[in-house]
């Protein structure tokens, strides 16, 4: 059979070259257009659901949430198995199907179970769905260091959380910028229960106050003059002193009771569950550029860092990026072992080709066929 082939090939050597030629043009397509990454995607068709429900306790976020979750998830089709994780205020739900699931096939199908068991939920418990990536979508990741020190963590924090973190989430292929470190900015009651108890003013009352005198309301129009005038109220908290004078009713007396005479208002860090350390010299904000499912790893953080340069003027100023974790670098660096190492190869068969054979011709073949050995291979990867 090997016989036939190479009398064939002799005999149509145009046909040979021809084929070469066309071989050889197709797999210099796909090497330049193929996805390359330096970490296997082995993970499986997984999409996670996430419900905060702060301040309860890890045995009533399993009894309320995480199990209804987990229930209605294992009867889902193609679902593999079902995982459940609960801690302070937030249940983990993790749904893998079957090998070759599709993706987008299955977060549909989660959000269809999803929403008849929403029913079965505690109020204020709203279940979402992370983002669609897999578990090697970790692709950068970065800090932002203040060396003049003229921002705090809170406001570093909230330039990351609500500017730099939605222009890189516009970028093509991101699924989601994800925040890390430094505190959330908030406000603050802390309440004087012997104050609160002397003027009869209840826990819920007080919450209920804060929500109703806490946003704005729409009205009709005013015509004057042939013109119309718009009418809403304002009502949006915008400093603490706003909050102290929300109204909690009418005291003793007839006297107005605020929310300033029951407790002391402040402007404060939110919870925190974790922490993020640069180089050991303390808290750090940064973020975490995770990459869609299927998307082209280096494409990608190059769109980020095109991206990063376009707003680089509106970083307050004294506000710095650090590059930490940059996986363009380690991709380069594997093609570059494998580029170098097929080259060294390719030499070191041309020179014993030539010291034992002595034919120039015969170290040509060689090389020829090694180079579109090694494009043809690249057809299939593709």
């Amino acid at each position: 059979m090997i016989g036939r082939v190479i009398r064939w090939s002799a005999d149509n050597s145009k046909i040979v070259y021809i084929a070469c030629i066309l071989l050889g043009i197709w797999g210099a397509f796909c090497l330049k257009n193929i996805k390359i990454d330096a970490i296997p995607d082995l993970s499986e068709t997984q999409v996670i659901i996430f419900t905060e429900w702060m301040g309860r306790s890890p045995d009533l976020i399993e009894d309320q949430i995480t199990y209804p979750l987990v229930t209605s998830m294992v009867s889902a089709p193609e679902v593999k198995v079902v995982r459940g994780q609960s801690m302070f205020g937030m249940s983990f739900v993790y749904v893998i199907f079957e090998d070759g699931t599709d993706l987008y096939w299955a977060r549909s199908r989660v959000l269809e179970y999803l929403s008849k068991s929403s029913g079965m939920l505690p109020e204020g418990a709203a279940p979402s769905i992370g983002p669609d990536a897999s578990g090697v979508g970790w692709v950068f990741q970065y800090a932002l260091v203040d060396p003049t020190k003229q921002h705090d963590l809170s406001h570093i924090k909230t330039f990351q959380d609500w500017y730099l973190r939605y222009w890189l989430a516009s970028v093509p292929g991101v699924a989601e910028v994800a925040s890390v470190g430094g505190f959330e900015k908030q406000y603050q009651v802390e309440i004087d229960p012997n104050k609160m108890t002397s003027l009869k003013v209840s826990i819920g009352k007080l919450v209920t106050a804060i929500k109703d005198n806490n946003k704005d309301v729409g009205g009709r129009t005013i015509e004057i003059s042939e013109k119309e005038h718009y009418v809403r109220g304002l009502g949006y908290i915008k400093n603490p002193k706003d909050l102290e004078d929300v109204s909690l009713g009418i005291g003793p007396g007839g006297t107005p009771i605020r929310v300033g005479d029951i407790g002391r208002v402040s402007v404060g860090p939110n919870i925190r569950r974790g922490v993020s350390d640069l180089d050991g010299k303390g808290d750090t904000v940064g973020g975490v550029i995770v990459m869609r499912q299927g998307e082209d790893v280096s494409t990608v953080i190059a769109g980020v860092k095109k991206k990063l340069e376009e707003v680089k003027g509106a970083f307050p100023p004294g506000l710095e990026l650090k590059v930490i974790y940059d996986r363009s670098i380690l991709i380069k660096e594997a093609v570059g072992t494998l580029r170098n190492n097929l080259i060294e190869e390719i030499i070191l068969v041309c020179i014993v080709m030539f010291i034992f054979l002595l034919h120039f011709r015969s170290t040509v073949v060689v090389v020829i066929s090694l180079a579109l050995s090694l494009l043809i291979s690249f057809i299939p990867l593709y």
